[in-house]
């Protein structure tokens, strides 16, 4: 799994980080690879990372370690080592995994992408948030920001830009009437839920099909920016009934052509970003952390990004069907196992290919004297 990261790159970023400044002898890819082995083998505390990698002593010069870090070592390296080192990996190796990536599952071309954020409780009192960019072209993660968790959803949104044509789903969290209209000046496609309270007012009903969920399809205007004389963007409110929830849910969407339909499709693909950070929790060491620092705190995130990307690529890569869990949870046992990575993803519960017959154990072979001997000995 470390082949995928390619060493010249990570040095590259470790010189543009002044990242080993103080290394004494303990390098950043050591630190790099601990971390990883946190994540992916599930130690609970620095203890546990060191005393699993020594554990595997022999096998550590293969992963380019000389021996297992201390433990003092380890925490030294977490609290003061740029976490931004980490991010700059985290973007490598992203670039990797679009390489593998397929399409999203609509036909129209446009790149879509979906927004949220999710709150990581601290063991002492607070707690950060990560808000996450989720590229439905191979559900990868685009981009990631950690802030402190009373950081508002709709400030991160404002620094982003996209490019024109993209479509940005998000919930109503992101409801800022002011950058829904920046969105459409740059181009930019939205959809979103819609709050209850929004006063707006009705310019024109378009056309429903004959059957189908779809209950209304409006064109509409806000009340808020008419007021504030804001540039007046072009909306849509669509009204679709939910058979599973038994409920009307309202959309909202500056997309003037696509099928209502489509748009209540659209806004369900949003759900994927709630299962990514579901899995990141439930798969990674992400609800407790090995270091109090802020600085470490950010290194075991960013690391945990890493990891699940490092899962992501071998899920598209893999001709088995593997669950994010699963894979999780069978590749946690097969770390330090000599095997074809990428024969075992494809065909996980083959055995290895046997050994050569002239590689195998010669078959022992009793002498006749040696059979009496032990006859005698029998009562």
């Amino acid at each position: 799994m470390l082949q995928l990261f390619s060493r010249a790159e990570f040095e590259r970023a470790v010189v543009e980080h002044r990242a080993e400044r103080h290394a004494r002898g303990f390098s950043c890819w050591g630190q790099f690879v601990a971390m990883l082995f946190c994540h992916l083998g599930r130690a609970q505390s620095l203890r546990e990372i060191c005393g699993g990698l020594a554990a595997s002593e022999g096998k550590l010069r293969h992963l380019g370690l000389p021996d297992a870090p201390k433990r003092s070592t380890l925490a030294y390296a977490n609290e003061h080592r740029p976490w931004q080192l980490y991010r700059s990996v985290f973007y490598q190796l992203l670039g990797r995994c679009r390489e593998v990536a397929g399409t999203h599952r609509f036909r129209f071309k446009n790149k879509l992408l979906s927004l949220d954020a999710t709150l990581i409780e601290l063991r002492t009192k607070g707690a950060v948030k990560l808000h996450l960019l989720l590229d439905h072209q191979g559900l990868l993660p685009s981009y990631a920001v950690i802030t402190e968790g009373r950081v508002h959803e709709s400030r991160i949104a404002r620094s982003l830009r996209f490019e024109p044509g993209t479509i940005v789903v998000f919930d109503r969290g992101y409801t800022d009437y002011a950058w829904f209209a920046t969105l459409d000046a740059d181009g930019v496609f939205f959809v979103t839920r819609m709050k209850d309270n929004a006063d707006y007012g009705v310019l024109e009903q378009r056309p429903l099909p004959e059957r189908g969920p779809v209950q209304r399809d409006e064109i509409i205007f806000l009340y808020k920016l008419a007021r504030t004389g804001e540039r007046d963007p072009f909306l849509r409110r669509i009204e679709v009934w939910d058979e599973t929830q038994q409920r009307t849910l309202v959309f909202l969407t500056n997309h003037p052509h696509f099928a209502a339909s489509t748009i209540a499709a659209i806004y369900r693909q949003r759900w994927q970003i709630e299962l990514f950070f579901k899995a990141l929790k439930q798969n990674l060491r992400i609800k407790t952390f090995v270091g109090t620092s802020a600085n470490a705190l950010q290194i075991q995130i960013w690391t945990a990004l890493i990891a699940l990307l490092v899962l992501k690529y071998l899920q598209l890569r893999a001709r088995f069907g593997w669950s994010l869990s699963n894979l999780a949870a069978l590749l946690r046992q097969q770390l330090f196992v000599y095997r074809d990575l990428f024969a075992w993803i494809d065909q996980p519960f083959q055995p290895p290919l046997s050994l050569d017959a002239a590689a195998q154990q010669i078959p022992i072979s009793w002498s006749s004297n040696l059979d009496s001997r032990i006859a005698n000995l029998n009562p």
